[in-house]
């Protein structure tokens, strides 16, 4: 294969790749794209090997993640050309792990089929890599295309990375098979299929809850806005008033100021003794710094985001200057330190605010039935994705909350600005949503839950390291028994 083909199909491969995700559903392509580019690799020089991983890395993350332009260009007044150029160097950074990986397997495994298999652990490697370093940003991870699917069945067992791991897997079974190597292609197909037949069931109810998920969908460029606070105070309380539940859910940063700047009549009519609120708002102050928040409204709960956003909450050193001309609102933020759940209605809601919800490593404490009060029974994400707009977005991150309801089988209710407001259920199935720009409140009946998974149960003892450990030593097996 020439060189310019293998790169052109690596490219397409990547663009495939994200296809795969929300709002397809189409899991199979996922996998499907992933063997194309295993198979571009296969025989491939080094070099070459790396230049693939990095074409398909570059392909997949710059449309899987150019919503990241609204954000820079239409509200932050960067020029286009700079905000598309922005979008495409941070997906070139990304598809360096994915470049690494590849290079590193193809230097140390000659061509063949064991070099197929190496790039199992190196994909996986790559994912951890991408998920923990810098302060991670595991967009779109391999592993969420299986919110949905066969191989859905192991999330309560090993999470969204050990089915990255699965996917690589199947992904190198499909290149056997078209080899003709069937004794490799079987077992590599097979073992992610028994998924299928993997007990579920690790948890139990603690009873309904009605919730209601508020919805306000204010334009991202009038919510900061000075001369329209008011009337979006107004439209929040009437929402409110509105709530049949018996909690009320509102999304992240509803009231866009510190709420100690917020008058007592506005904060008495938002607060209603009987059906207790959780306000997306600002704590702490400008010498300490802001905290981006969720306040229950009569009580003395709270709690602040802990794992921020690179560029959007806090700023990265060397990078102020790119932050700054953007003029996002309080864009280099404290980080919160309050992270136990709010004990409600007989429940115990653990808010996560916005992508907190991609790191079910930071808050798995909560999904272990054993933690007493830091125990959740549902999770709660609030979120304002109204600064990227509707198109992926959305779907993209109701995938992740699909996956988090999975492994820890807890249900998942979303409070958003503009979308998706949803509820997902301890299986990961989304049983109500409302459309995105439509502002309305979500009336649903959500279950909670009680257990522990036995991905929990390993990752709150020890982190990710048995992934990376396992990753390292079958990589380092198959280059020794290659030498």
């Amino acid at each position: 294969m020439s060189g310019a083909k293998a790169a052109a199909l690596a490219l397409v491969a990547g663009l495939l790749h994200t296809a795969a995700f929300a709002p397809t559903g189409a899991w199979w392509l996922q996998i499907a794209a992933l063997a194309l580019l295993f198979a571009v690799a296969e025989a491939a020089t080094p070099r070459r090997a790396a230049l693939a991983g990095a074409l398909f890395g570059f392909g997949w993350l710059a449309s899987g993640l150019w919503w990241l332009h609204i954000s820079m260009h239409q509200f932050g007044g960067i020029p286009w050309v700079a905000a598309a150029l922005a979008v495409g160097l941070l997906a070139a950074f990304l598809s360096g792990y994915y470049a690494l990986a590849l290079g590193l397997a193809a230097r140390w495994i000659a061509p063949g089929r064991r070099r197929v298999l190496a790039f199992v652990p190196a994909w996986l490697l790559a994912e951890l890599a991408r998920a923990t370093w810098f302060s991670g940003f595991p967009w779109i991870a391999s592993g969420y295309a299986h919110s949905v699917g066969p191989l859905a069945g192991w999330a309560p067992w090993v999470g969204v990375y050990g089915i990255c791991a699965l996917a690589a897997l199947a992904a190198a079974g499909l290149v056997w098979l078209r080899r003709g190597t069937l004794a490799w292609a079987v077992p590599a197909l097979l073992i992610p299929l028994a998924g299928l037949l993997l007990p579920q069931e690790f948890t139990t109810s603690t009873g309904r809850l009605a919730v209601s998920l508020v919805q306000p969908s204010i334009p991202q460029d009038q919510k900061f806005d000075p001369e329209r606070f008011s009337a979006n105070l107004e439209t929040l309380a009437g929402l409110i008033e509105s709530a049949r539940g018996r909690v009320v859910i509102t999304p992240e940063s509803v009231v866009p100021l510190p709420l100690a700047e917020l008058d007592r009549a506005t904060l008495e009519r938002l607060s209603r003794p009987e059906r207790p609120a959780l306000l997306g708002t600002f704590l702490g102050n400008e010498h300490d710094g802001f905290i981006n928040s969720v306040v229950a409204l009569g009580s003395d709960y709270h709690y602040g985001k802990h794992h921020l956003l690179p560029f959007g909450e806090f700023i990265p050193p060397g990078f102020g200057w790119f932050v700054h001309a953007m003029n996002i609102p309080l864009d280099d933020q404290a980080r919160g330190d309050h992270q136990r759940p709010w004990a409600v209605a007989g429940q115990r809601l653990r808010p996560l605010i916005c992508y907190e919800d991609l790191f079910g490593e930071d808050v798995v404490q909560s999904s272990v039935s054993d933690s007493g009060p830091l125990a959740a029974t549902m999770f709660v994400n609030v979120s304002n994705l109204a600064w990227f707009g509707t198109v992926m977005i959305q779907d993209q991150h109701l995938q992740f909350s699909q996956m988090r309801a999975r492994e820890f089988q807890r249900p998942v209710v979303r409070s958003t600005n503009t979308g998706a407001t949803a509820v997902v259920d301890h299986r990961g199935l989304v049983t109500a949503r409302l459309p995105p720009l439509v502002r309305g409140v979500l009336e649903a009946e959500v279950e909670g839950r009680t257990g522990t998974t036995p991905y929990a149960r390993w990752l709150a003892a020890l982190g990710l390291w048995p992934l990376w450990g396992l990753a390292l030593l079958a990589l380092l097996g198959l280059r020794r028994a290659a030498s």
